[in-house]
């Protein structure tokens, strides 16, 4: 009988409490749906969130003009979604500026389409949903895969970006560390997507993926065994505030950490004491003081 491969458990996190203004599905041109979440400041007031593309970039458009002019948008890791950044998407809103979540393709409620799996593939996914919300400028908040994206949308879309918080990013993929539990991952995975079965549980009830969930996870940890491929020579030519964090203690080795903030001339480091990989999660707050601290630098 096959083995069970690998369950993930994550653990608990604060999604947001701000007022969702709008949950969308945008469409792209190879039919993937990219599930984009817009939080505005103030109260809900009991209303659903809008659904409709062209009323959220004619709210977008309306306060196109005020203080806090460009939205702040955020790029989750992999396997994630966007509410991850729940307690600093509140705490934006809070300060009142709009915050837009982005569900990477094929990841939270976005789903695959008939396009490439790859990072160039999801930053263009996530200047084409701004595009079609009518947004001109964005400041980006980029987590692990996330931060990845946010790197290739200042390098390869600046028109959009306006300032880039990249927190566990990496240029190449043999800069993780210890990638034994990866291989063993993609491993199972693909073992129960070919043998296994639906309904499977735990010995605790806890669910097991389905095999077409597993052939899913299996080419998500593809994704970070063999790419990104980030010359960084590439990114000297962007000229936005940009923040470059990591864990103390994070997976990526912290040379590749320096390696990315010395590329961009424009890049402050940071290292947040005592913290994983999981920056946002652990330490919102220093996401936060960074953010805005990023902002001076306009």
């Amino acid at each position: 009988m096959v083995e069970f491969p690998p369950v993930y458990r994550p653990k608990p996190y604060n999604k947001p409490t701000a007022h969702l203004k709008s949950h969308l599905q945008v469409l792209l041109d190879d039919g993937a749906e990219i599930a984009t979440f817009v939080y505005a400041p103030g109260t809900s007031s009991g209303e659903k969130p809008c659904e409709d593309l062209a009323s959220t970039a004619a709210y977008l458009a309306s306060v196109a003009n005020g203080t806090n002019a460009a939205p702040i948008v955020f790029l989750h890791g992999n396997g994630e979604e966007h509410g991850i950044f729940g307690t600093i998407i509140d705490e934006v809103c809070s300060r009142g500026y709009i915050a837009i979540g982005i569900d990477s393709r094929d990841q939270g409620l976005s789903t695959r389409g008939t396009a490439a799996f790859t990072y160039e593939q999801m930053a263009e996914d996530a200047y084409a949903v701004l595009r079609q919300l009518g947004v001109s400028s964005a400041h980006i908040v980029g987590f692990s895969d996330g931060a990845i994206l946010g790197l290739l949308l200042a390098r390869d879309y600046p028109d959009v970006v306006v300032s880039l918080v990249s927190i566990g990013a990496n240029l190449e993929p043999d800069t993780l560390g210890d990638m034994t539990w990866l291989y063993e991952s993609i491993e199972g995975n693909k073992c129960w997507a070919a043998q296994g079965w639906e309904g499977a549980v735990l010995e605790d009830g806890y669910p097991v993926p389905s095999p077409a969930e597993a052939a899913r996870i299996a080419e998500h940890l593809e994704l970070m065994v063999d790419n990104p491929h980030i010359d960084p020579a590439s990114l000297e030519h962007i000229a936005v505030p940009v923040v470059v964090m990591a864990g103390e203690y994070d997976e990526i080795y912290p040379e590749e950490t320096r390696r990315i903030a010395e590329a961009i001339p424009t890049a402050r480091l940071l290292f947040i004491p005592g913290c994983p990989h999981n920056v946002p999660k652990v330490s919102p707050g220093a996401v936060i003081r960074r953010l805005f601290a990023n902002f001076a630098y306009l």
